[in-house]
């Protein structure tokens, strides 16, 4: 049997006496990632050494001077995966990972050359997360994460800046999953909107003759 002819509408919110109201409850499968737990760690990183690869232009000259070092997208590598769960807990795991980030970052040379260099910012983490029971289908656990770096100072003997970095990390409990849910059908999307700087808009919102209020006796 199939998830179409297995599925009763009356149970959908919407529906009056099995019949579905407003448009609401058509039968669609989803194919989505489902959150079973989630939790965000933001913190301060004090003197953290950022090792540079891949400078660009290569061959700067030294010693460079610290801009600026950011993440340049959302997603953090998660390593050192360990998952317990608890006797004591049911349901619940402890979750220890590294999530790395990757960064870029910004300086100048010795010659006042732009140029940049990529590095990566490790944080451990040790939380506690609801975890699903075993399935055909396994979870995994990912990682979103944020960092920036406002100030640095260059290290000659090691080509290394050191940093104090935000850091913000979401940990993820997810898995591939299709949902059967109701919908209102398909989006409709508008027509764009071309942007155009209105020079006159002004102008022209004025009358064409002078009102003469003033000029009442």
């Amino acid at each position: 049997m199939s998830f179409f002819s297995n599925f009763q509408s009356d149970k959908c919110p919407g529906a009056i006496n099995g019949n579905p109201v407003s448009g609401l409850c058509e039968k669609v499968c989803v194919q989505a990632q489902k959150i079973f737990d989630a939790c965000i760690k933001q913190i301060q990183l004090e003197n953290y050494t950022l090792a540079l690869t891949d400078p660009s232009p290569a061959g700067p000259t030294y010693p460079l001077t610290f801009i600026s070092a950011r993440s340049l997208s959302s997603s953090g590598t998660v390593t050192g995966l360990a998952v317990d769960r608890l006797a004591d807990k049911p349901g619940y795991a402890r979750v220890q990972a590294t999530v790395n980030i990757p960064v870029e970052v910004l300086y100048t040379d010795a010659n006042g050359q732009e140029g940049s260099a990529q590095s990566v910012i490790s944080v451990k983490q040790d939380v506690l997360l609801c975890v699903p029971a075993p399935s055909i289908m396994p979870y995994r656990i990912t990682a979103q994460a944020s960092a920036v770096c406002a100030e640095g100072t260059f290290n000659a003997e090691t080509v290394t800046f050191t940093v104090n970095a935000c850091v913000t990390v979401i940990l993820k409990v997810a898995i591939d999953v299709e949902l059967l849910v109701p919908s209102y059908g398909y989006c409709a999307i508008p027509p764009a909107q071309d942007y155009s700087q209105e020079v006159c808009a002004g102008f022209f919102e004025l009358p064409l003759y002078p009102q003469n209020k003033n000029c009442r006796r």
